[in-house]
């Protein structure tokens, strides 16, 4: 790593992806903030001579492409891409069609999957870079009306550390970034979260419920994005970048609870998992 690098951001038009454009800005580096809309990107990022904002919608592989490309032509290199766009298609799983589950899967996993790919053959060949990936307390603890959003994290979690020993050897670092709640706007209905498309009877009293839920956790939610942001930056500028970065209280709490409960789920099973090899 040098030490003003180039960071290529997702989703920073609002939210965290906002907040970590304007981070890495002040502390030195030059940023490729991307989103849907590139005015609405520097609005919310604020004009200055080191950014860059670009349009990109990363479900389309070849925008993922046009966009680095445009990186480099301004920058000359890339040297720290941050998968942060994500949306949450929220409900219960039968409540959500096909199409929801499958756009959920879209946004979620292959977004960053487009992105990564454009984005390695450039850090390859410089044989040096970092690439960042933002999933959820969601990747590791599944919940009722989350099936689609948790399916997605999961499998980028999944993907994200099988990636990062294949990246090793040519010097570019991975680390993914699991967040727990904190005040963006993932839970602003109609852009970032989408309610089911399908009414069924039996889910429709929970499907209110945890819809009312969800309304009054927007902008009660305890993790300062921008203290997160500032995280983030710090963590790429040190001396080794962590595989894995648990954020927030709720974020350590949720999986410390789930690492205490599969070593019970181990445990109440053990004597019969261990007596499945062949005998000698």
């Amino acid at each position: 790593m040098v030490d003003e690098n180039v960071w290529f951001i997702t989703g920073a038009s609002r939210g965290l992806g906002t907040e970590i454009a304007r981070a890495a800005l002040s502390a030195g580096h030059s940023v490729v903030a991307t989103g849907r809309d590139a005015s609405k990107v520097e609005a919310a990022v604020g004009a200055h001579d080191d950014l860059l904002a670009l349009a990109l919608d990363i479900t389309d592989p070849a925008a993922a492409e046009a966009a680095v490309a445009a990186a480099v032509e301004r920058f000359g290199r890339v040297d720290v891409l941050v998968n942060n766009a994500g949306n949450f298609y929220a409900g219960f799983f039968e409540t959500l069609s096909p199409e929801q589950f499958r756009a959920q899967m879209e946004t979620n996993f292959f977004g960053p999957l487009n992105v990564t790919r454009a984005v390695l053959p450039l850090l390859r060949e410089q044989r040096s870079g970092q690439v960042i990936t933002v999933t959820s307390t969601a990747a590791f603890v599944g919940g009722a009306f989350t099936s689609a959003y948790a399916a997605s994290k999961f499998a980028l979690e999944g993907w994200a550390e099988s990636l990062a020993p294949e990246l090793e050897p040519f010097g570019i670092a991975s680390m993914t970034v699991v967040p727990g709640f904190f005040r963006t706007e993932l839970l602003v209905e109609g852009s970032s979260t989408i309610w089911p498309e399908l009414e069924i009877a039996d889910y429709a009293e929970g499907t209110a419920q945890t819809q009312a839920a969800f309304r009054g956790m927007n902008g009660q939610q305890g993790g300062d994005p921008a203290k997160l942001a500032d995280a983030l930056v710090q963590l790429s500028d040190g001396d080794a970048l962590p595989a894995r970065f648990v954020a927030g209280a709720d974020a350590v709490a949720g999986l410390e609870q789930k690492q205490a409960l599969v070593q019970q789920q181990i445990e109440a099973t053990r004597a019969l998992s261990e007596s499945l090899s062949h005998d000698a």
